[in-house]
């Protein structure tokens, strides 16, 4: 249910009446699949490393010695419901491929020890087809205006990069294993004096558009499946998933950049987008850009049990413009992410946004440890005013509960609204941020609704409206975060 917020509404009344039923509504925000831990199919073939990394790196020598034809070449002919499996082999350890497309109902398993390297040659990534452009693969354009906001599905040039592995109008297609697939950002592109993120922060001062593959992106990819998998060093988004019914991450470990210190510019870890049906778990994710970026039309999504690094936090948007809905965020922890919980848009890409539950979070050295906000300006956390943009697409967020949520160190929050008619209405039950002051607590075109735990944010220097629990007030949740901040696995 949506609620306007006009006057008592339903679900205010029913929490002030100390009868707000917090397992429902969180049964309805999740994936309505019922989600176990996937298996790992029997191998079609089994394909011998011919290459041996040292300290993770291959010889520029080996450049040339590419294992795409036959990794593809078996993808292509595999029994559905079986695997291509990478395996070492007489000391060998490592595959170099360029593009891949996966085939229904076949899983690309990649033996622990094994690492499967993307080419540095930009040319193998061009993409292809009638009207497209070459050579942009690679490179940054020239010529194209793309001064934020304005959104880029106004360009007109057509080419760039194909994605590492593509998942296309394929079906039950795994990528699975305890080995890992590395996309070497990190390293020059062949005949060019810059990689591929250097490329991307070079482009970053006047927002150009530049081109540069994705690790795995499906489309039209109904019961994919990531299990095992460690993802690293990916160029730009590791994953992304979108028209898809039917999404299952498993324990996936996904670190970018490697070698700490090293700048790895929108390196997101998982996006999906018009999609339904999701479930991200037991998963770990560091990176150089959002953890989770839900982008516009998702709905019934659960995160579940995840554990956050380096990155922008688990984030929705900053494109809502056909809205999600029925998310369920439960059992994360976010060790230095810049954000928590943060929803971001603003009024050149916003929707409708509802029906979110967030519970039983920690976390530590957050900046901002919750954002909701229509005031995106691509930044890497949001500011704290409106910028005046002018568009249509007007962020609204409703039905919005954060419960047991516990930050240890001190941060801003941000709870805002666009205007009287699109108010951010939500629910805080037992919200804690050691060491917060009010002057940190931001705020407007908002009303919280408290639930019997409360908070401790102050709220008395913003214009957001609280509405007291009036039932009888709970004591201590009982939750805490001892024992969850661990190393990344």
């Amino acid at each position: 249910m949506i609620s306007r917020w006009k006057d008592v509404p339903v679900g205010v009344a029913a929490m002030c009446a100390g009868v707000f039923i917090l397992m429902s509504l969180s049964a309805a925000a999740q994936d309505t699949r019922q989600v176990t831990e996937p298996k790992i199919p029997e191998s079609c073939v089994q394909l011998p490393a011919q290459l041996r990394a040292m300290n993770n790196l291959l010889a520029p020598a080996d450049e040339s010695k590419l294992d795409t034809e036959r990794i593809q070449h078996a993808l292509d002919t595999c029994k559905p419901g079986m695997a291509v499996e990478l395996k070492p082999a007489s000391g060998n350890n490592a595959f170099l491929s360029g593009p891949l497309e996966m085939r229904t109902g076949v899983t690309l398993l990649v033996d622990e020890g094994v690492t499967l390297f993307g080419s540095r040659d930009a040319k193998l990534y061009e993409m292809k087809g009638e009207g497209v452009t070459p050579g942009l693969c690679g490179t940054i354009a020239t010529g194209i205006p793309t001064v934020f906001p304005a959104p880029q599905r106004q360009l007109k040039t057509r080419g760039g990069c194909r994605p590492f592995i593509s998942v296309m109008d394929a079906k039950d297609v795994g990528i699975m294993g305890n080995g890992v697939i590395d996309g070497r950002g990190y390293a020059k592109i062949l005949g060019k004096d810059y990689s591929w993120w250097e490329m991307a922060r070079k482009a970053e001062p006047q927002n150009q558009r530049y081109f540069t593959p994705r690790m795995i992106v499906a489309s039209h990819a109904d019961g994919l499946t990531l299990y095992r998998i460690t993802l690293h060093n990916s160029t730009n988004y590791h994953v992304s998933v979108n028209n898809t019914d039917g999404f299952t991450a498993w324990d996936v470990h996904l670190q970018t950049p490697t070698t700490k210190g090293m700048d790895a510019r929108n390196t997101d870890g998982i996006d999906p987008g018009s999609s339904t049906n999701i479930t991200i778990a037991h998963s770990w994710i560091d990176n150089g850009d959002d953890n989770i970026a839900i982008k516009t039309g998702v709905t019934h999504m659960s995160v579940l049990d995840n554990h956050f690094y380096d990155g922008h936090g688990m984030s929705i948007g900053s494109e809502t413009y056909t809205g999600d809905s029925n998310l369920l965020v439960d059992g994360l922890t976010e060790d230095h992410t810049t954000s928590g919980i943060r929803i971001k848009s603003n009024v050149t890409r916003g929707g409708l946004v509802h029906d979110l539950v967030y519970q039983n979070i920690c976390m530590k050295d957050v900046a901002n440890p919750i954002a909701i906000s229509p005031y995106y300006t691509n930044q890497t956390t949001e500011g704290f005013v409106d910028p005046k943009y002018v568009g249509d697409r007007i962020p609204d967020y409703k039905a919005i509960t954060i419960r047991n949520v516990l930050d240890t160190t001190p941060g801003n929050v941000l709870l805002a609204g666009l205007d009287d008619a699109h108010t951010t209405e939500i629910m805080l039950d037992g919200v804690r941020v050691e060491g917060i002051t009010p002057a940190q607590v931001h705020g407007r075109f908002a009303t919280v609704a408290l639930g019997p735990r409360g908070t401790n944010l102050d709220f008395s220097g913003t214009t957001i409206k609280v509405i007291p629990f009036k039932g009888v007030a709970g004591g201590e949740t009982g939750f805490g975060c001892d024992g969850r901040f661990v190393p990344m696995q």
